[in-house]
């Protein structure tokens, strides 16, 4: 019997695309797409009796070579979509493609139940190559007992790179992309700092030449001068690689300065999505208006204008009927408290210039109705030292 060697080189996977050159720009697309976490109860445990609706019917597309910003408080379900995108947590329902392939339709590893298993699991494992995670601990992401060359090569390796001197080359030159010394291929991880680990994060996830990473809050555990540096990183390697990223992040300033796009997230729900000039100069959504006054003056004798949200963040597991944010909304208390905004759950609609709103009246936000909010909000002011 004559054996079959795999090839010790690696290239981007090569997927077919939708026909159409509108749809051959859209990399990533994801169409109502449901993540519930079950709530068991009972004497023994087994009985469902709620679910925490993580991710609840969010649709959107990221574009080829484009950078999406996601941004929201903390969960708001950002973390979840990324890892679902990923099929590292199975969806509840809905639809991604990437690059044309739809990826909930193929089997992986651990569900043995779809068939065919054995040709499922080589199709994911192609498309694996092509979508890769930068995580948001660069402490607890990178295996303490692998050297830096180990946690870089392990998926070339994986992916049919079997030649150690190939593969030591592909690792060295990730690292030098990533501003490392090459010499560090046979340290630890316990031998660098939070900003180099992240750092060869970044290389690991390179290493296999995807088209699309997730990068989820991957500046959010460093100092805020290695946060820049991250930044100026991340954004070099796109422009150098061609790479597209869906950027979760709950810092406002670092998805202005790395995103393309951004998309407002608020209990598992897309609330805004547009350009990043247009949602930072012209909010069009209640929720993204408080989180923008949030963000903190460059100027610490400056006064704080800032609208403070009455109330505490619902829970998931039972969100407000209609807008799930009219329980905190200071537009809804501003025009008298429509009941539209109770009973009917808005969807997310075009607004022009590319802009999109899930609020019934995102028109009527204006400079006038902001200063009113912030008035009676209070500002907060930080004294002289």
């Amino acid at each position: 019997m004559t054996e079959t060697r795999t090839p010790n080189t690696l290239t981007p996977p090569s997927v077919p695309g939708p026909a159409g050159a509108a749809a051959a720009d859209t990399l990533l697309r994801v169409d109502n797409l449901v993540k519930h976490f079950e709530i068991r109860g009972g004497l023994l445990g087994v009985s469902r009796v709620g679910a925490v609706k993580a991710v609840d019917g969010v649709s959107f597309s990221v574009r080829r070579g484009e950078a999406l910003g996601l941004v929201g408080e903390s969960g708001c379900g950002k973390t979840t979509l990324g890892k679902v995108i990923l099929r590292l947590i199975p969806a509840t329902s809905g639809r991604v493609e990437l690059n044309g392939q739809v990826l909930f339709d193929i089997p992986a590893r651990g569900e043995p139940h779809r068939r065919p298993v054995y040709a499922g699991k080589e199709v994911m494992k192609r498309v694996r190559q092509n979508m890769q995670v930068v995580f948001q601990d660069p402490y607890a992401s990178l295996n303490p007992r692998m050297s830096v060359g180990e946690l870089v090569g392990e998926g070339p390796l994986v992916h049919g790179m079997t030649d150690k001197k190939e593969r030591e080359a592909l690792v060295r030159d990730m690292l030098s992309r990533v501003g490392l010394n090459q010499s560090h291929i046979h340290r630890y991880p316990h031998e660098f700092s939070g900003g180099q680990r992240q750092r060869i994060g970044i290389a690991r996830a390179l290493a296999l030449h995807p088209a699309f990473i997730v990068c989820d809050e991957p500046v959010s555990a460093l100092d805020v001068s290695i946060q820049s540096q991250v930044l100026n990183l991340l954004n070099d390697l796109q422009a150098e690689m061609g790479l597209t990223y869906l950027f979760i992040a709950h810092n406002l300033a670092v998805v202005e300065h790395i995103s393309d796009r951004v998309g407002v997230m608020y209990l598992g729900k897309l609330v805004e999505m547009a350009n990043v000039d247009d949602i930072y100069a012209n909010p069009r959504h209640p929720y993204t208006v408080a989180l923008l006054s949030a963000v903190p003056e460059p100027d610490p004798h400056r006064r704080k204008k800032r609208i403070i949200l009455k109330g505490d963040i619902p829970s998931p597991a039972n969100p407000p009927s209609g807008c799930r944010f009219h329980t905190r909304c200071w537009l809804r208390e501003q025009l008298g408290r429509p009941e539209r905004c109770t009973t009917e759950e808005p969807v997310l609609r075009a607004l022009g210039s590319g802009q999109e709103s899930a609020c019934h009246f995102a028109e009527e936000i204006s400079p006038a109705a902001v200063a009113s909010a912030v008035a009676s909000s209070g500002p907060t002011v930080i004294p002289e030292p």
